[in-house]
C-alpha cells in the first residue's frame, strides 16, 4: 500500500520498498530483504520490518541489536 492508501507503487515491474533512516539508530526497511555484504555474502530476513545496523556495533550485523544505545556517539 502506498502513502495514499492505494496499491504499492512499482518501478520497473518491482514493488518499491520504504526505507527510513532513524537519527542515531538503525535504518528501517520494509521487508523481506536480502542484504549484500562487502565480502559478497548475503544476509536474508523475511520479517515485515527489518532494522539494519548503521553504527557497526551490532553482534548480529548487518541487523541491528540495539548496541548503539549502550554508548554515546561523539
Amino acid at each position: 500500500m502506498n502513502a495514499t492508501g492505494g496499491p504499492p507503487e512499482t518501478s520497473g515491474g518491482r514493488e518499491r520498498r520504504r526505507v527510513r533512516i532513524v537519527p542515531g539508530g538503525p535504518v528501517l526497511v520494509e521487508g523481506p530483504v536480502e542484504v549484500v555484504l562487502e565480502d559478497g555474502s548475503t544476509a536474508v530476513s523475511d520479517r515485515w520490518l527489518v532494522a539494519l545496523c548503521a553504527c557497526r556495533r551490532s553482534r548480529t550485523y548487518p541487523f541491528c541489536d540495539t548496541s548503539h544505545r549502550r554508548r554515546r556517539r561523539d
